[in-house]
């Protein structure tokens, strides 16, 4: 019977082996660390925020009508933008009572008890200090694509400087409240009464996906209209 034959390396081709892989191509490490060319433009995406507020005078009877529909417009804008946390801040001497209505009217609207928070501060002139309720909107600034080379005399056969620019751009126009460019929404809670009945129906060996809707199957129909 033929013995298997063995390949063995001796001590110099091993050592030369090693070398060569401890040594990578510099120029393929250096383009793995480079950000793709469309990259480039997400840094050119700028938010900001600005109050979007409204004064109040702080009348001894309360809130007047002007006042009420004033804030129901207010409500609409905050709506619309998906606002976060509206500060509703009353002066200590005379405008708790503004200030306590406005509150309530805004969590008649719709507004989430969470999201309205009723605050006191101190001014020198009781007579004439507003209650200014606001909330931070944001907005997104893009950058100008405007500037393009002429695409057919790259010799380099390299990414023109605009590459990514426009789609970028649009995309961030589109977004319907600019801070999810700052920071994530937080995960919905997840369904329970779905999982029971999924998790009940798998024990029992039934089917588990939803019932299938004749009206969506996609077929043609070959009716003669």
């Amino acid at each position: 019977m033929q013995k298997p034959f063995l390949f063995r390396l001796t001590p110099l081709a091993g050592a030369f082996l090693l070398a060569g892989c401890a040594h990578a191509d510099p120029d393929a490490v250096a383009r793995s660390m480079t950000p793709n060319v469309l990259d480039a433009w997400t840094g050119a995406i700028q938010v900001t925020s600005q109050p979007d507020e409204i004064r109040l005078a702080a009348h001894p009877t309360g809130l007047s009508g002007s006042q009420a529909r004033a804030l129901a417009e207010f409500h609409a804008r905050w709506m619309q933008a998906e606002g976060g946390l509206i500060t509703v801040s009353a002066p200590n001497q005379g405008g708790y009572r503004v200030g306590s209505e406005t509150r309530s009217y805004l969590l008649g609207q719709g507004a989430p008890a969470e999201k309205v928070l009723l605050i006191g501060y101190d001014t020198a002139d009781p007579g004439d200090a507003p209650v200014v309720v606001g909330f931070k909107r944001y907005a997104v600034a893009t950058p100008n694509c405007g500037s393009w080379e002429d695409v057919t005399r790259t010799m380099g056969n390299r990414a023109i400087d605009n590459l990514g620019c426009a789609v970028t751009a649009n995309m961030a126009m589109q977004l319907a409240n600019p801070e999810d460019l700052i920071t994530p929404r937080t995960m919905d809670p997840a369904d329970p009464s779905r999982r029971a009945v999924v998790f009940d129906k798998y024990r029992k060996g039934q089917v588990t996906s939803s019932a299938k809707d004749t009206q969506a199957s996609g077929a043609v129909s070959q009716a003669i209209q």
